[in-house]
């Protein structure tokens, strides 16, 4: 084997070929879609995204030959459980040495800070990019979602890695109704005061934050569940305004209070997939065409939350297919043929049944990894 050396990134050159490694790990994998370069160093500059103020976090590439052929990170989020560090990032040939050293190095990293175990792979986050692709390689990924090469999960397991979580992703598709008798319980929910209404753009600010509130409350004693900051709130708020649909955020109040809602967005990769993650000189005009004449016919929802205190309650019941009603109707008048609701918590047995109930078909599986340190 030749020599693999692993060098931290610390300045230009290395985090652009940190960067660069999925452009050649993925070079003959059609379902993979290259990244946008600005989107990944705006979320790797430690100024401008507000999770590295609660977390640290390293970065390394895997060098043979002088060319950076394998990467990982490690972060250490103070708002995680005490003694857990994550893993992230990780995109290696098929060989077992590299991705030995690059795990060696972010576990040795992280046992320096005080971990004692290891959960991942977290882009850099749970409310990022999660989970090993692990069923489902020939579709491509959806907006913000991972993709991965299969054999990276036995590799990570030969290293005494054993799954902890599964996450799911559901395709449903938007040419059908909900079931007769889901439309009856629809139509006396709304009649006993619920409102459903779409996002109100005049007031975005205050929209983000009561979702992002619903949000933190609803999935508060969910399996790794890490809040968003305020910080992270106003930042999600910029990042998602050039893709939001007012037609396809939707929220249900009760009693003039947001209580329910769900974001659903425009499947980006449609758009980039043969940008090479360049959007100069001609990446910009493209891309605005294909968003606002050619569209997206996919989308993917992102986040959903009902407030917990109503959850286990009829009303609560409601509530979620009122939205995805909601959402069904808008993209079928988009002309969009599916809609991803991912990510779905493996034993998250309400949702589940919900996204069954309406025709959704688990088409991906994520898997995130431990280890104890």
């Amino acid at each position: 084997m030749q020599q693999v050396q692993v060098r931290p990134v610390g300045d230009k050159r290395t985090l652009e070929a940190f960067l660069r490694v999925p452009f050649r790990v993925h070079a003959d994998d059609p379902a993979w879609i290259p990244p946008l370069f600005r989107e990944r160093k705006q979320a790797l500059d430690q100024v401008r995204n507000p999770f590295f103020r609660h977390a640290e976090a390293a970065f390394w590439i895997a060098e043979r030959n002088g060319a950076a052929v394998g990467r990982v990170s490690a972060q250490m989020d103070m708002l995680a459980p005490a003694g857990e560090g994550h893993f992230g990032m990780l995109c290696a040939p098929d060989d077992p040495g590299i991705i030995r050293l690059l795990m060696s190095t972010a576990e040795d990293w992280l046992r320096k800070r005080g971990a004692q175990t290891v959960v991942g792979p977290y882009n850099l986050s749970i409310n990022q990019e999660s989970g090993l692709l692990v069923e489902g390689f020939d579709a491509p990924p959806m907006l913000l979602m991972p993709h991965d090469r299969p054999y990276l999960a036995p590799r990570l397991e030969a290293l005494g890695y054993t799954k902890a979580k599964d996450l799911y992703a559901y395709l449903c598709e938007t040419g059908g109704n909900l079931p007769p008798e889901i439309g009856r319980v629809l139509d006396r929910g709304l009649a006993d005061g619920l409102r459903l209404r779409p996002i109100d753009m005049g007031d975005y600010q205050r929209e983000i934050r009561a979702l992002a509130n619903i949000f933190n409350d609803a999935w508060n004693a969910n399996w790794g569940f890490v809040p968003f900051t305020e910080d992270e709130i106003a930042a999600m708020a910029r990042e998602l305004r050039p893709l939001v649909d007012p037609r396809l955020i939707w929220f249900v109040d009760v009693d003039g209070e947001p209580s329910g809602f769900a974001v659903c967005l425009p499947n980006l990769n449609e758009a980039i997939r043969d940008l090479n993650g360049r959007l100069f000189p001609f990446g910009w005009t493209k891309l605005l065409w294909r968003l606002k004449v050619r569209k997206p016919t996919t989308a993917r929802v992102a986040l959903m939350g009902v407030r917990p205190g109503l959850s286990s309650s009829l009303l609560g019941s409601i509530i979620p297919f009122l939205i995805v009603d909601a959402i069904g109707r808008e993209t079928r008048r988009k002309g969009m043929s599916a809609v991803e609701l991912s990510w779905i918590l493996e034993d998250n047995q309400p949702v589940i049944r919900l996204i069954e109930t309406v025709g959704g078909r688990r088409y991906k599986t994520y898997r995130l990894y431990q280890k104890t340190l």
